[in-house]
């Protein structure tokens, strides 16, 4: 995979039609057009990624401001999917940087949805935490276990994948199917033994219910199989191009800056979040790097196909998917 730290604004592409038979191909028309009349973008947020902390610092939506574009946050959500369901509802326009597996799981069900682009932060920092005192030190532990995960997300695949690695039958633990605002406060009463998890909420239980990691995404998968991703309705991109590229160029800056500066964006986002120093501290010591991919860089699709062909094998999405035919294409 090409590792370019920051796309280039490129031009868009005359439309391909309304079939996805090779990407979703986005008509050319002049950025200058933004500037006549104010636009408003809804943007999704919620609680870790780059949202909260452009919402926080303004300077985002100061870019897209002088380009004629007012924004509006809408949020926060838990998790991926119900910011995916308020595009499909029609109450914001795009996601707030959410997982790939469940977003490829929407698109399979038939919701109208494709990729505007990909964030390749680095480390992850999806874990599977157990409790210090729980007598789990090992995957191998998890046998016989209840463990936390989101359904066709960052949290299932990841417990899939350290189970396969450590030579573990699905059947021998028992997931539980909860969202985060439900999962946390089961793992915190112990009603479930572990927790697959992403940042914040992962570090905000580690030192809240005094907890340890014992897979972590970053360090023990073998190839990332889930990535970060910006999801749109395909008919909003069609017909609202100039604002789509405009809203990823905004994005891009605000994740070269976070890369830049870890320990102001971390307080940016510990302030919008209202979590304590300690945690704020813990994320600042990943010093994640920000790398941005779009449809058409060939080397960041094959892998992203290789992760979805992973993801179907294992029933974790219900079908194979051809992911260009859902990513669009500059």
């Amino acid at each position: 995979m090409s590792r370019s730290p920051l796309l280039t604004r490129r031009s868009l592409l005359k439309a391909g039609g309304a079939a996805l038979a090779s990407g979703l191909v986005l008509p050319s028309f002049s950025r200058a057009a933004l500037a006549n009349d104010t636009q408003t973008v809804r943007l999704g947020w919620g609680p870790g990624g780059i949202p909260p902390i452009a919402r926080r610092r303004g300077e985002l939506e100061k870019r897209l401001l002088a380009q004629g574009i007012k924004v509006q946050w809408v949020g926060p959500f838990p998790n991926h999917a119900p910011s995916m369901q308020a595009i499909v509802g029609g109450s914001a326009d795009f996601s707030f940087w959410g997982s790939t597996t469940p977003a490829l799981a929407a698109m399979l069900a038939g919701s109208p949805l494709a990729f505007a682009s990909f964030n390749v932060y680095s480390p992850r920092s999806t874990q599977i935490i157990v409790k210090k005192d729980s007598g789990i030190n090992e995957v191998s532990d998890l046998v016989g276990k209840r463990i936390a995960v989101n359904k066709a997300g960052l949290g299932e695949f990841l417990v899939v994948a350290a189970l396969e690695k450590h030579n573990i039958d699905l059947k021998e633990v028992q997931f539980v199917y909860l969202n985060p605002p439900d999962a946390g406060p089961a793992f915190a009463s112990n009603k479930v033994d572990a927790w697959a998890m992403w940042s914040p909420g992962v570090e905000i239980s580690l030192i809240a219910n005094d907890a340890k990691s014992l897979f972590f995404e970053g360090k023990d998968l073998d190839f990332l199989i889930d990535y970060s991703s910006l999801v749109v309705a395909r008919d909003f991109a069609e017909k609202q191009p100039t604002l789509v590229r405009a809203v990823l160029d905004a994005y891009y800056e605000e994740g070269k800056w976070i890369s830049e500066h870890p320990e102001e964006a971390e307080e940016f986002a510990r302030q919008e979040n209202g979590y304590s120093e300690a945690v704020r501290d813990l994320l600042v010591s990943y010093r994640r790097q920000n790398r941005f991919y779009e449809a058409g860089d060939q080397d960041f699709m094959a892998d992203f196909q290789r992760a979805a062909d992973w993801l179907a094998e294992r029933k974790i999405i219900k079908a194979p998917i051809k992911v260009s035919d859902y990513s669009l294409k500059f």
